[in-house]
């Protein structure tokens, strides 16, 4: 291939600056999520609930994984792949086992909606390159949502019964782990 060919498939492939600044903003996002997940995970540690707690830190890890998508996405369309500033998770101490489920279902929402937008930008674009990992994406959120809402409800049925929590516990602390580089599906 000619030197001029080389590149215009290489400039098709790239994204636009003001996307690979909002690719670079979701994969900030998702490690804020897995930080918020960790902390989350503290709280639930406080509580002496090991298994609420490694289902959370199981969380942290695949918001890793999230990442790491995003990043080789846009490493592999020739844009440069930047994690942005990230402040402490706004988790406050002390919270119930139901209050630990709705930060995390709030945090997913948030996550959504994010991800929501860069579909949308995307597309304004008309960049259908990254459809395929957007879908992934919405599907992907679509069931973190879902699972969180049937824990929030299980706990809610649950209330203040300590041998329903702790049968809770169980289940969650039962999850399989996958490490960080793993493709999570």
């Amino acid at each position: 291939m000619t030197g001029d060919l080389v590149r215009a498939i290489v400039q098709s492939m790239k994204m636009s600056t003001d996307l690979e600044k909002k690719f670079q903003e979701q994969i900030t996002l998702e490690f804020a999520a897995s930080l918020t997940y960790r902390q989350l995970a503290i709280e639930a540690d406080e509580q002496d609930l090991p298994g609420i707690a490694a289902w959370l830190r199981h969380q942290a890890d695949e918001e890793i994984v999230h990442a790491n998508k995003f990043i080789q996405h846009v490493s592999d369309r020739d844009n440069h792949a930047a994690i942005g500033t990230i402040t402490a998770p706004a988790v406050a101490p002390g919270l119930t086992v139901l209050e630990i489920f709705e930060a995390a279902l709030a945090h997913e929402q948030k996550v959504s909606e994010a991800i929501r937008e860069l579909y949308r930008s995307a597309d304004k674009e008309g960049d259908y390159d990254s459809r395929p990992l957007l879908n992934w994406f919405v599907d992907e959120q679509i069931e973190e949502e879902a699972t969180v809402s049937e824990i929030i409800g299980r706990v809610r049925m649950i209330g203040e019964d300590g041998s329903g929590l702790l049968r809770l516990d169980s289940e969650l602390g039962a999850r399989p782990a996958k490490g960080t580089e793993a493709d999570a599906e």
